[in-house]
This record gives structure tokens, sequence and C-alpha cells, in this order.
């Protein structure tokens, strides 16, 4: 039996404890939290009534805000906290990671600080330590329905083995993983989905219809591609469930929170007020400025992020962006 610690008792960190649990291998499950009123929740009523309310967690499930007490001879370490809290979040884990620990990441998003990918910050923090294996965890995966047993095709990259590793020990009835050598692109493509999910919900709220939601997505994964080439990724990564599949997913799926930050801002709310009323992080707003700065550094064109970043940060508006989008320079495809 294998013991999984579980750093993060948000939406996908509980989604993910709950799938870990009907996989085909027996594990030992425990989850770190923040919030008391979490843990006492899943102990006592085995639910985590704040993130994903209304998903009974099994037994073998447990939670707590004591770091030392979830990684105790922990033999995978998933991680599953916002980017932007994932270098505290660790260093604080720090002292108690097992060495031998596979740590596999499964947040969505780039350091805004840094610009730097998830399991890059994950090495830098270890590394102060010992040498982390590090795999990353992707694709379209809303986590109620994956908790709920609904089918869910993931993917998971890694240098070496250790994917096959996790994979093996992740998988289950109803959650099949791919493998993937292209850690970069699968992890890029995690994040950049999110920033056309802001996109496509600023198109949806703008009631521009499905031409247009059509034109984003196309455009959006040219977009994703190029960026991912010029970072070291593989194009036809982008073509896979970590591209593609998520894409699809995060801009039509009415779970996804990105998509609900752009469909509030097309119907002309504010941010700070969509985001005050949320419970859990939507990564696409940090990321954009972080992707935006990558892509000025390189010279790299990113139209659809830089509107994004222009309604987010610069004040404009979702209907003067996609005005400027339509009246870029005309050019073959």
């Amino acid at each position: 039996m294998s013991k999984i610690a579980i750093l993060g008792g948000g939406g996908w960190g509980t989604g993910l404890a709950v799938v870990l649990a009907h996989s085909r291998r027996q594990h030992e499950i425990r989850m770190w939290v923040r919030e008391p009123e979490i843990a006492r929740a899943v102990q006592e009523h085995r639910e985590n009534p704040v993130y994903l309310p209304g998903v009974s967690l099994p037994e073998c499930v447990h939670a707590t805000t004591e770091m030392r007490e979830v990684l105790h001879e922990a033999q995978i370490v998933v991680g599953v906290v916002p980017s932007a809290f994932t270098r505290e979040v660790f260093a604080r884990a720090l002292p108690d990671i097992p060495v031998e620990a596979a740590i596999v990441s499964a947040t969505k998003g780039l350091e805004p600080a840094t610009r730097l990918r998830v399991s890059e910050v994950i090495e830098q923090v270890c590394s102060l330590r010992f040498v982390p294996q590090i795999a990353v965890l992707s694709g379209p995966s809303f986590a109620v329905e994956a908790a709920r047993g609904g089918p869910t095709a993931v993917v998971v990259a890694s240098k070496g083995t250790l994917a096959t590793f996790i994979q093996e020990e992740f998988a289950g009835p109803s959650f099949r993983l791919y493998t993937n050598y292209d850690v970069i692109g699968v992890e890029l493509a995690g994040a950049m989905k999110n920033v056309m999910a802001i996109a496509a919900g600023a198109c949806q709220g703008l009631g521009l219809g499905a031409n247009a939601l059509a034109a984003l997505i196309t455009r959006g994964l040219a977009e994703m591609t190029r960026l991912t080439v010029a970072l070291g990724g593989k194009p036809e990564t982008l073509s896979g469930l970590a591209g593609l599949g998520d894409l699809v997913l995060t801009c039509n799926g009415q779970l996804s929170r990105n998509r609900h930050v752009g469909f509030e801002l097309g119907r002309g709310r504010a941010l700070q007020e969509i985001l005050g009323e949320m419970k859990s992080v939507a990564e696409g707003v940090g990321t954009t400025e972080a992707l935006v700065a990558l892509a000025r550094e390189r010279g790299i064109e990113l139209p659809i992020t830089e509107q994004v970043y222009s309604f987010l940060r610069l004040g404009n508006s979702p209907r003067d962006a996609i005005r400027a989008i339509m009246e870029r320079p005309l050019r073959r495809e």
C-alpha cells in the first residue's frame, strides 16, 4: 500500500484524493489543508463542504493541518496548491518530504513573480535539500466530475520512467493516464489554456456566438503552440490532452473558473468584484501577465493573450479587445 500526501485541499486536491482512493492500487491518502474547519469536516463528515460539496470522501482519505503528519513516510507527494503559493507551501514542507518520494505537480499555472513553471519552482525549493523526482499531471479534468466517477483522461509527464510509475499508481476504472516526456509542453499548455478560457468566457459574456468561440479556440491553440515551441516544448503535445483537450473543456465547460471570470467581465463587471466572490483561484488571472512577459522577452506574438492582459490589467474593455484582434493585419493561417 502506497502512502500518498496531497498538499492542498481545494477542489482538485480533494477530487484527486477521491480518484486515487478508487484507483487499482491500494493507497493511504493524507491531505494537508490550511483551514481547520475543512480538516474537521473531512474527518467527521467525509466531505469538503467548501471546495467539493456533495462528494463523499472514502475512509482511506484523511485530512489535517499538520504538514509533518501528512508527509510522514509518504512515497508520493502531490502538489495541488495555487501557483502563487507553491513556493511557500513546499518551503514549509521541505524538512519533512522524504528524499526518495516521487513528487507530482498537479497545478496549472506559472509563478507570477518569476514566470517559472510550477515544477521548476518545486525543483528550486527541493534542491536545497535533495534532488527531487518530479512529474506533472495535466489534462481535461473538472474535479467534481472526476470525483463522481465520470470517465476522465489526463496526461502525466516526466523525464525518465517516473511518469510510468505514476500512471500505474494513479490509474483507475474511470481515471485513465497517458505518459509523455514533454514536461515543458504539458505544463505550459495547462497554464496557457486558462488564459484562453478567460478570452472564451468574455466572448460568451458579450454574446458573440459560436463562430467567435470556434475562432478563439483555434487561434488560441496556435498561439499556445507558438510559445511552447519557442520555450522548448513539442508541438504535438498541444494536440493532445494537455493542450487541445483541456482547451476545449475549459473554454466550453460551465465549471471552468477562468471561463467564469471572462464571462462576467464580458457582462461588464469589475475584476476585483468577480474574484472577491470566488472561493477558488482562477489561475489564468495571474498567469496572463507572466505569459505576456515571457513572449515579449522572446519576441513571440501572442495577440489573444495580450488582449486578455489589456482588459485584466490595463482597463480596456473586452469588446475593444475583441475588436483589436479582428483588426490585426491580414495574413496566412
